[in-house]
């Protein structure tokens, strides 16, 4: 008894859940990464926006002040001098720099689809190891009930002198060892019905068996080029070689630093002085140095090539992984019908040695095995249906579909 109320309240929940495109968006109002995601676009939309601006950035402000008070003549000889400069954009800079941005925005924008579709196998995973391990509890559940039955009949039957104390202690052993099978499967289940909890927010686990080898078909994408450029990896390894040949052009074009100009006034108190006021215009051009260009075209050079190295690997990975995913595929359909047809025949097997045994055709031990084979037959055919669907919905999340 207390080992079945554990059983008896996972077995509540395990009522059917909702959909994986629900239970996606459930993780997805939760994923701290989204958020984290949004708030870098958000900026980089702000930097592009700043890049607008018709000066390289803002107002200085000068001030002098100067008198003959300190020399000990005091004459009343005081100038006072005042100035406003704003830097200027070099020829292209303010539309390299704002090139910069957007292309950085949406590489981001990309990123928010490569965390949602990880996250969306993230779920698929801990729905799966859910299923799985509420399967398991199931057929060590149904495993202990056969042992328990035979057991039980085991005992009569030695107390009645038909059957030897070593075989009813045989009995009582698998039961007992099926017991333990329970409990252990009980406590995956438990760990797996959590890990899914913290993962959608919700005491939840989502209906996979809807999704199956139709739904590949309906597909979008077929040949695997197509499935390949679709992919948000590639894209945002994409959107990362254009941020970073922006990031070039922006480099050649900031060439020197930025010039200022502005406005000056003086106001001078002299004796005898025929004036006192000036008004005028002030700039400033650094002159272009290697000391200073060198470093910003190194690292420019240096984040292009990262960028290229990057998309090509990205690219490679994602090729390989199209090709596990459709090969994967196509093993869970083999093992989802080979599996199905195992579990039947176990199934079948067991129940006529059980009953060869109680008519002392077969001995215990052989009733007892061919009960556990059942079971773990039974266990790989559950299994290999839900890696199917799995297979299904995965290769699905691959077309760039979240179904």
């Amino acid at each position: 008894m207390a080992c079945a109320l554990p059983w008896m309240a996972l077995a509540q929940d395990a009522r059917p859940g909702p959909s994986f495109h629900e239970a996606v968006g459930m993780a997805w109002a939760i994923d701290p990464v989204r958020t984290e995601l949004q708030v870098g676009h958000h900026s980089a939309r702000a930097r592009a926006s700043a890049a607008g601006s018709w000066f390289a950035g803002g107002p200085t402000l000068s001030g002098e002040y100067m008198d003959d008070h300190m020399l000990g003549s005091n004459e009343g000889y005081t100038t006072y001098q005042g100035g406003v400069s704003v830097p200027l954009w070099l020829p292209g800079q303010g539309s390299a720099t704002k090139q910069v941005a957007s292309a950085e925005a949406a590489s981001i924008d990309e990123q928010l689809n490569v965390e949602h579709m990880a996250l969306s196998i993230r779920v698929l995973d801990a729905a799966a190891a859910a299923l799985i391990a509420r399967t398991r509890m199931d057929v060590a559940h149904a495993l202990y009930d056969a042992t328990a039955r035979m057991a039980g009949n085991a005992t009569h039957a030695v107390h009645g002198g038909e059957l030897a104390s070593v075989d009813g202690q045989m009995a009582q052993a698998a039961m007992e060892n099926a017991h333990n099978e329970l409990a252990l499967a009980q406590e995956e289940a438990q760990n797996a019905t959590t890990a899914l909890e913290v993962l959608l927010g919700r005491p939840v686990v989502p209906d996979l068996s809807r999704y199956g080898g139709g739904d590949v078909t309906q597909a979008r994408f077929v040949s695997p080029r197509d499935m390949e450029d679709n992919d948000p990896r590639i894209k945002v390894a994409h959107r990362n070689v254009e941020a970073a040949e922006a990031n070039m052009k922006l480099a050649r074009r900031s060439f020197m630093p930025n010039p200022e100009i502005g406005v000056d006034a003086i106001h001078e108190k002299q004796y005898g002085s025929p004036w006192d006021d000036r008004v005028g215009v002030n700039f400033s051009i650094p002159l272009p140095s290697e000391v200073r260009n060198t470093p910003i075209m190194s690292e420019a050079r240096n984040r292009l090539a990262t960028a290229t190295s990057q998309e090509t690997q990205a690219r490679r990975m994602v090729h390989l992984e199209m090709m596990r995913v459709r090969e994967r595929l196509i093993a869970a359909t083999t093992a989802r019908q080979a599996t199905r047809s195992a579990a039947e025949n176990m199934e079948k097997r067991a129940q006529a040695q059980e009953r060869a045994w109680r008519v002392g055709e077969a001995s215990v031990d052989t009733a007892l095995a061919a009960r556990q084979a059942a079971a773990n037959t039974r266990l790989a055919s559950a299994r290999a249906e839900v890696e199917w669907h799995v297979a299904s919905i995965r290769m699905l999340i691959a077309t760039g579909v979240v179904p």
